[in-house]
This record gives C-alpha cells, sequence and structure tokens, in this order.
C-alpha cells in the first residue's frame, strides 16, 4: 500500500492578534441563566479581511477564545486559497478514500455472486 497523500498546511495564513477585534459577549440558545448570564461567548473580527466568527461552544471563556481562533484561520485559509485550503484538501482525500471503499465493496459482491454461481452450476 502506498502513502497517504499529504495535506499541504504551508500556505495557511497566520493570523496576527494586531489584526484581531475581539469582543466577549453573551451565550445565547438554550442552556439558561448560566449561559445567559455569563461572557464568555467570543466574537472576533479579522480587521484587514473582515471575516467575523463568533463562538460559544465551550463554557470557560478562554476555551472559546482558542477555538474561535482557529475557526478565524480555517475562515481565512478558505477565503485566501479556495481549492488549495486545507479544509478543500482534507475534503478531497475523503472523497477519495470514500470512492475507494465504494469500488472494494462492489468488487467483493461481485465476487460473492460468481462465487454462489459456481456453487450452483456443480
Amino acid at each position: 500500500s502506498s502513502k497517504p497523500p499529504k495535506i499541504d498546511k504551508s500556505r495557511v495564513p497566520e493570523v496576527k492578534e494586531e489584526d484581531i477585534e475581539e469582543k466577549f459577549i453573551r451565550g445565547w440558545g438554550p442552556g439558561g441563566q448560566s449561559i445567559n448570564k455569563t461572557s464568555s461567548a467570543v466574537y472576533l473580527r479579522h480587521i484587514p479581511t473582515g471575516i467575523t466568527v463568533k463562538c460559544q461552544k465551550h463554557r470557560a471563556q478562554h476555551q472559546n477564545r482558542k477555538e474561535a481562533r482557529l475557526l478565524l484561520q480555517v475562515k481565512w485559509d478558505e477565503v485566501l486559497n479556495g481549492e488549495d485550503s486545507v479544509v478543500a484538501q482534507q475534503k478531497r482525500l475523503l472523497e477519495a478514500k470514500s470512492v475507494k471503499r465504494m469500488s472494494k465493496a462492489k468488487k467483493r459482491r461481485q465476487l460473492q455472486a460468481e462465487w454462489k454461481q459456481s456453487l450452483r452450476n456443480d
């Protein structure tokens, strides 16, 4: 078996702290008082591109800050690199794996059918 193709991360842009506008906002959605009273949700805006990200995945503000920065970097990578972005590369690899798996399954079914047919003929 050959090695899987590597994902090229060399073009991923680096987000500089001075290019980010950060706000802490109150959470939204289900969760009652605990989510509505604390400002653990994070809003980031990348000033040069205008890309915005909101994150309230975790209860802790510091975790949401980390997550929001990752989301911002992924979004910026998609805008900047399009088909060569890390997410697009991962998607292509998954599709190729899926196609390979489907063709293996099809071949296996065909061999089983041929084997059953040969048993009937004997």
